[in-house]
């Protein structure tokens, strides 16, 4: 499965996309049925410390599509809370059934 990376008005730099695909693999062992993962990078108000928006979103086909989305300091640190979240949800849906 591709994961899709969009980096919203600037270049994202290959050591991110790797950290992003390094990260994304890891909570994919624990979501095997996901078909599509997207994450979207953007910079929010450029004045400010945490100013680095990461939004995920795993589709998981006839059960629900995933999403979290979080603003950090680093892109990097946004990424790891938005998996984080991500997790959550699964542990969540694994438990309702």
């Amino acid at each position: 499965m591709e994961v899709r990376i969009q980096a919203i008005h600037f270049d994202a730099n290959q050591r991110l996309v790797d950290f992003i695909n390094k990260k994304v693999d890891r909570v994919l062992r624990r979501v095997p049925d996901a078909t599509d993962v997207e994450v979207t990078l953007k910079v929010v108000k450029p004045e400010t410390a945490m100013n680095k928006e990461a939004m995920v979103k795993f589709t998981i086909p006839q059960t629900a599509e995933l999403v979290a989305d979080k603003v950090a300091d680093t892109f990097e640190e946004a990424v790891d809370q938005c998996l984080e979240a991500i997790e959550r949800q699964v542990e969540k849906k694994k438990a309702v059934k």
